[in-house]
C-alpha cells in the first residue's frame, strides 16, 4: 500500500479521535482517518469489500467472537440505512436494522451471534491464527456453510423490502 509522504501514525490517530468527538462511532471514526489512503491505493467495488471483511473470518480472526457473517450483515446494513454524518435519526435507523438482522440470524441459526457458540467451541480465542484447511472433512463438520447461506438470505430480503 502507497502511503502519502507525509503519513504520520499519531496525526491518524488525531483524526480517527477528532471524527469520533464530531459524533461518528468508533469503527466509522477509524475507517474515516484512512479514507484519503484507501482512495488513493484504488481500492474500491469487490476489492474494497474483500480487504474490509479480511479481518472478520473466524469471528473476528479466529477468536470466535461475532460470526464473520453477521459482521457482513452489519456492514451491508450501513449501505441500506446509512448513518453517514453524526446525529441521532440516521444512526437509530441503522442500529435498529442491525437489531432486527440479528434477532432473524438469531432465530435461523440456533439462538446466537457469536461464533464459537455458532461452532459449539466451548473456550473462544484459544486457537492460533492460521485458518483451518478447507478440505471436504472440514467442510462436512461445520454449519459455516449454511450459517453464510442464511445471512445472505436474511440481507437479500432486507435488500428487497427496502426495493419496494
Amino acid at each position: 500500500m502507497k502511503l502519502p509522504d507525509t503519513f504520520d501514525p499519531a496525526e491518524r490517530g488525531e483524526r480517527a479521535r477528532d471524527y469520533f468527538l464530531q459524533g461518528y462511532n468508533c469503527c466509522q471514526a477509524v475507517l474515516l482517518a484512512f479514507a484519503d489512503v484507501l482512495e488513493a491505493n484504488g481500492q474500491t467495488g469487490t476489492e474494497l469489500l474483500k480487504t474490509i471483511g479480511s479481518g472478520f473470518g473466524g469471528g473476528f480472526a479466529r477468536l470466535r467472537e461475532v460470526c464473520g457473517s453477521f459482521s457482513a450483515c452489519t456492514m451491508i446494513a450501513g449501505f441500506l440505512s446509512p448513518a453517514t454524518t453524526p446525529g441521532m435519526e440516521a444512526r437509530t435507523a441503522n442500529y435498529a436494522l442491525v437489531q432486527e438482522l440479528a434477532k432473524e440470524f438469531r432465530a435461523r441459526n440456533g439462538g446466537s451471534i457469536v461464533c464459537g457458540e455458532l461452532l459449539g467451541l466451548r473456550e473462544k480465542g484459544q486457537e492460533g491464527p492460521a485458518p483451518s484447511e478447507r478440505t471436504a472433512e472440514y467442510y462436512k463438520k461445520r454449519p459455516c456453510p449454511e450459517i453464510i447461506r442464511n445471512a445472505a438470505t436474511i440481507v437479500a430480503e432486507k435488500m428487497k423490502e427496502a426495493a419496494r
